[in-house]
């Protein structure tokens, strides 16, 4: 019988010294480094992705870095980044909560497998999402927000109503659930459309989100995913606001010349491509769909292209060719873009801006159908994998430094496959 604990003992020491090896290095004590970036941006994608097989090394990160924000939660139920003036705060209890961080959260755990029955953080989600719905339903009906809470590194960095969007996004997600009682389900429909409404009401006359922080192209960027989010799950939105949206997005980068406008973004590359690649991959998506139907059905040759031309052919309007093959040329030539050298070496350190610009990426891909998916997540998961901490963690070198926004967003990457028939409902 001793012989066998001390085998036991043995092999759990072994499989603990494996996994610190794996991991990077302890952090390092936070040093201010400016807003400089690394624009590292994986922008290839997967084919066959339905059967990709999730990397046993990138299942044990998850895991990881699921207990480590798990322990993190405060006791109101909800997470926080914690101040713009204080972000060399590493400590997750020592900082006030948001919605916009515990929303980032609550989406890792759902996407890991856990929901309101079941999984092993679950009750971490119940407690998150009554936090979330009471934020919502105590705030002003005229408000573009759902917090009282400002100057959070979140809000300073992407808008000041980053905390709605992102919360919005989480909703829908509940709303895809099964087997939530018909009264939480209208709970939480009830919540989604006061989010969708306060969204609408912060738009500004070019399609953009009131309060644009300092990479505002990203708070944009997340409010077009969320309204399409909403409208996939049965919410009534503003379609002429969804497409203003859509266009302020695209707007960003020009198919022909290649010429990204930064503007919003920080002056960085990668926000302003991953934004633009993101807001037009569903009606990239639906170009790629028609064109191969009527492939088949014989109404156009074989070897034909997407243009404005074939797209009339096909019953588009000359308006809807227009803007439709717009959105292809865009999404098409984002992804050459975002691979380019220049580019993909950038310089700096890795921030939560640029974790939230390779989830855009990926689920624009996983919504476009893209049969590159599997190389960019291979690409993108390696680097993760390599930057978490022994402690389960990820935390940001520069801006977003929190390391509870970090680990909710690297674990949403490296968990994308599970939520790929989501994400293909976005896209219909």
């Amino acid at each position: 019988m001793k012989t066998k604990h001390v085998l036991a003992g043995l092999i759990l020491l072994a499989t603990a010294i494996a996994l610190v090896a794996f991991n990077a290095p302890e952090r390092k004590a936070f040093t201010p480094k400016g807003c400089v970036f690394r624009t590292v941006m994986g922008e290839e994608s997967s084919a066959d992705f339905a059967k990709y097989k999730t990397p046993e090394r990138v299942v044990t990160s998850i895991e990881r870095g699921l207990a480590w924000v798990a322990e993190a939660q405060n006791k109101n139920g909800g997470w926080g980044a914690g101040s713009h003036y204080r972000q060399q705060e590493m400590n997750p209890h020592a900082v006030a909560t948001d919605p916009a961080t515990t929303a980032m959260v609550s989406m890792a755990l759902l996407r890991t497998g856990n929901n309101l029955q079941q999984g092993r953080y679950s009750p971490q989600l119940k407690r998150a999402l009554e936090y979330l719905l009471n934020a919502v339903e105590t705030s002003p009906i005229q408000s573009h927000n759902i917090t009282n809470i400002t100057g959070t590194q979140i809000q300073t960095k992407l808008g000041a109503n980053i905390d709605v969007v992102l919360t919005s996004q989480f909703l829908s997600n509940m709303l895809a659930e099964q087997n939530i009682s018909a009264e939480l389900r209208q709970r939480i429909l009830r919540a989604q459309e006061i989010c969708v409404q306060k969204i609408q009401l912060a738009q500004s006359a070019d399609g953009s989100i009131a309060g644009s922080g300092w990479a505002g192209v990203l708070q944009s960027s997340f409010a077009t995913n969320a309204l399409e989010a909403a409208e996939a799950n049965g919410v009534k939105i503003d379609k002429k606001k969804l497409e203003k949206a859509r266009e302020f997005q695209k707007s960003n980068y020009n198919a022909q010349t290649g010429e990204v406008n930064t503007d919003m973004g920080a002056g960085v590359v990668l926000y302003s491509v991953s934004g633009s690649a993101r807001a037009s991959a569903k009606e990239a998506r639906r170009v790629e769909e028609s064109m191969e139907r009527a492939k088949s059905e014989g109404k156009i040759a074989k070897d034909a292209v997407p243009s404005a031309e074939n797209l009339m052919k096909l019953g588009y309007s000359r308006d809807e060719a227009v803007r439709y093959n717009t959105s292809y040329e865009v999404y098409q030539s984002a992804k050459v873009q975002a691979q380019r050298d220049d580019v993909l070496d950038g310089f700096g350190n890795n921030g939560g801006e640029e974790f939230l610009s390779y989830l855009q990426t990926g689920e624009s891909m996983v919504i476009n159908k893209d049969n590159s998916w599997q190389t960019w997540y291979d690409n993108t998961s390696g680097r993760i994998l390599k930057i978490q901490n022994n402690d389960g963690s990820w935390n940001g070198h520069h801006c977003i430094t929190s390391p509870v926004f970090c680990t909710a967003s690297c674990v949403l990457i490296l968990s994308i496959q599970n939520d790929i028939d989501k994400l293909h409902q976005v896209g219909r």
